[in-house]
């Protein structure tokens, strides 16, 4: 756990945000892809090789946002 928060404590939270944006959004239209995914693994329809990629490929940038804000504040005293 040490090493994971040390590991996330050196990722810029600029940099993250930037790949949230882009490559966690990307392609804008008509809905942004990660959104898409996450449906599809709600309603059960998430099966094709491509589209499990798809989630890991588009949901990996908001992850380490999530845990570079929940992790590295919360750190131990």
């Amino acid at each position: 756990m040490q090493t994971l928060r040390h590991l996330l404590s050196k990722l810029p939270l600029s940099l993250l945000l930037i790949a949230c944006l882009t490559l966690g959004l990307a392609p804008f239209f008509p809905v942004p892809h990660v959104w898409e995914k996450l449906t599809m693994l709600a309603h059960g329809t998430l099966s094709r090789p491509i589209d499990i990629f798809d989630l890991i490929l588009h949901g990996t940038p908001w992850i380490l946002l999530i845990l570079r804000l929940l992790l590295v504040r919360s750190k131990p005293a």
